[in-house]
C-alpha cells in the first residue's frame, strides 16, 4: 500500500493518492466494484475517484480542509477492511 499527500498549487486543496495491490486482477475488480457505489456524503469540499491498473486499485482525493479528507479517508479504509477481509474469508474468487 502507497500513499502520498499535497497541497495543490494555488487553490490549496488537500490532495491523497493511495494504491493498494491484490493478489489477482479479479479480486482488485470485486474490490472496486463494492466501494464505488458509495458517494461522498457532502456535496461540496471532497472528491474520490477510483481506478483500477491491472491488480491495484488506485484512490485519488481532492479536499477543501483536512478534516473532511480525514473522515472520508477513514471510511474508505473501514470499508476496505471489511471487503477484504471478506474476500479472504470467502477464498480466493471462482472463475466466471
Amino acid at each position: 500500500m502507497a500513499a502520498c499527500m499535497s497541497e495543490n498549487g494555488s487553490d490549496r486543496k488537500l490532495e491523497f493518492f493511495l494504491k493498494v495491490p491484490f493478489p489477482s486482477e479479479r479480486e482488485a475488480t470485486i474490490a472496486l466494484q463494492s466501494l464505488s457505489p458509495d458517494p461522498e456524503p457532502r456535496k461540496g469540499g471532497i472528491t474520490k475517484n477510483l481506478d483500477l491498473s491491472g491488480q491495484t486499485l488506485s484512490v485519488r482525493w481532492t479536499a477543501d480542509e483536512a478534516r473532511i479528507l480525514r473522515v472520508s479517508l477513514s471510511s474508505f479504509l473501514d470499508h476496505l477492511s471489511l471487503v477484504m477481509e471478506t474476500m479472504d474469508a470467502f477464498g480466493p474468487p471462482v472463475s466466471q
